[in-house]
Parts: C-alpha cells; structure tokens; sequence
C-alpha cells in the first residue's frame, strides 16, 4: 500500500505526519508550542542546573556548528525566546538516551541506505520534515525539533544514525543535531566525515553516510575518544566490539550485524528484497513496550532525494522534488 491521498488512516497505534516549510516560521512555531511540554520535561528531569547554559550552549554552537548559529538563533525567536527553549534547541549535553537500530548500504549500482529505527513510541516525534533553511533542502526524521535522526539533502547525501552500546556520557551535543548539521553543510560523504571528526557527541553512535555518487563511510562517535571513520557498509549497536554486555544481549545487536553482514556477502539481491529483509526478524523487532520496537523502516535513495517509510502493510513514499503534507496511522503489532 502506497500512501497517494492527502490523508489515509488505517487501524492506529501511531500516527504521523509530513510537514514542509522552507524557512523557520509559523509551522515550525505552532509544531514546537505542541512538542514543548514533553521536550521541556525531558530536558529538566534531572534539574534544570543538571542542563548547561544558555551561554555554554551558544559558545558550543559557535565553535564547532558556526555555520548554523543564525538558524538556531532564528529558531529560538520562533520558539518563545524563552532561556530553557533556546538551552534546549542547542542540544548541548542532553540527558542520556538510547536507541536500538539497524542500518546497512544496499550492495547494488544504486545508493541506497537502508536503516531500521528501534525506539520508544511514546518518545517520538512522528514527524517528517521537509526544510529549505539556509537555501539547503533537507527532508528527514525529527527529533528534538532541530534534530534528525535520518535525512537526505538537496545534493543526494543521505545520513543515519544508531546507538553506539556504550554507557559513557561526556560533554558533546545530542546527535539528532548533529545529523541535521551535516546535512546542513555538507555535499558529500568525504565532507561528512570531516566534520563527524570534529563536532563532539555527548554518547557514542554510529553514523552511516552515503552520497550520490555511492561514496560511503560509518564514523563510530564517542565522547572519550576520537571519532573513528571506517568503510563498513553496516552498522547496528556497538562499535568495534561489543563494551555493554547486558544491552548487547537484550538488542541482539551482534547477531543483526551478522545477519546484515551476510546478506552483502551473498549475490547482489534486488533492492525489494533486501528492503523486506528489515521488516522481518531479526532485524524488525516488536518490543515496543520495552522501548525498542521497530518504529520504521527508512529507504533513501540520495540520487532521487527521496525517502521511503516502510511497514509490513504500508509504504510512505516522499521526497524533495514531489512532496506533500500528508498525516499516516499506523497499527503498531503487538
């Protein structure tokens, strides 16, 4: 099922939507006053003084994000120009929080980054954003309502993210951010993974990046030691070795891995089916009520701009150059 209407609702658990407004305004603004009191709750769950300054945030985004300090600086306006909002919109050291996720590059001619995004229901934006901010189209998966967590860009790179498996939190900025940053900035995966050294993270997650000329790379990101840039095509919930034991087991990240490592070693299969291969165990996994239930799965295929967000009954087809504000419900299993 392709959704094609304006509206079309099946039987629903979760339902989202697409919303497209090239520069920050009165869309963004109405978005954020409804996300606010959850983020905001979020955010001082642990005392506001737990949080940096607004001041600390500002410094942060100057140095290592210059290039978006006047959208965040507009942003904040939008949001109220309130003191949490804007140490908010800076993602500078967020509270800790973790995701499971599968992503893997498509072995065939085409760019095609697959990835699955195992998260919490009930913390999650449900929200395509479409943006021409700064004169850079970006159409992706928010988070934070800065943030992403997948995307691709008016120049075909495409970027995704998983959680690290490591415990370690340090003093860096929520990677949602820092996706958004990169797709922001940057043209190509080599430009991407200049910057992914350079910007810290605040926990370790592997980012995936691929371009429209097939050019790819993961950057395995930490807060206690340097970011890693390797050519590995898949990337699930550790790093270069397994650090937490206990989360490990419970993702099954070892075992996806290989699983994902597997298929790309056999012959080249066509696109469809490796698509379906993410809605099936072991790489789709129901346990939403643990926080880790497959949410979607995304298809991005940087030469058309395009993403493709897939459940076992339904496809959700978007893209730059042919997009629409559409809303879609979703029966999550049980």
């Amino acid at each position: 099922m392709t959704l094609a209407e304006d509206e079309i609702s099946i039987s629903t658990h979760m339902t989202w939507r697409s919303v497209g407004e090239d520069a920050p305004g009165p869309k963004w603004a109405g978005l954020f006053q409804e996300y606010w009191p959850a983020y905001h709750q979020w955010w001082v769950r642990d005392g506001i003084e737990a949080r940096p300054s607004y001041l600390e945030g500002v410094r942060a985004l100057e140095k290592y994000m210059p290039e978006i300090v006047p959208l965040y600086e507009e942003l904040c306006e939008w949001a109220g120009g309130s003191d949490s909002a804007a140490r908010f919109l800076s993602f500078y050291c967020p509270p800790p929080y973790l995701t499971g996720c599968s992503q893997a590059i498509w072995p065939g001619k085409e760019p095609v980054l697959v990835r699955n995004y195992d998260y919490s229901p009930q913390a999650f934006d449900k929200l395509i954003l479409k943006t021409n901010w700064q004169g850079r189209g970006v159409i992706g998966t928010s988070d934070g309502m800065f943030g992403l967590v997948d995307g691709v860009n008016d120049a075909g790179l495409a970027v995704s993210l998983t959680f690290g498996g490591r415990r370690v939190v340090g003093d860096g900025f929520g990677v949602p951010l820092i996706i958004r940053y990169i797709l922001q900035t940057c043209e190509t995966a080599k430009e991407a993974g200049e910057a992914l050294k350079r910007v810290p993270s605040h926990m370790s997650y592997n980012v995936t990046v691929l371009d429209a000329k097939r050019n790819y790379l993961t950057a395995l990101m930490a807060p206690d030691r340097p970011t890693a840039l390797t050519h590995s095509p898949v990337a699930t919930n550790h790093q270069e070795r397994v650090e937490w034991e206990s989360h490990a087991r419970f993702t099954a990240t070892v075992e996806r891995e290989r699983y994902l490592l597997q298929r790309l070693t056999l012959h080249v299969e066509p696109i469809e089916k490796f698509v379906r291969a993410f809605l099936r165990p072991p790489l789709y996994s129901t346990a939403f009520s643990r926080g880790f239930g497959t949410l979607y799965t995304a298809v991005y295929r940087p030469k058309r701009r395009s993403i493709s967000l897939c459940w076992p009954n339904v496809r959700w087809e978007l893209s730059l150059t042919s997009f629409k504000e559409t809303s879609c419900r979703i029966d999550l299993p049980p």
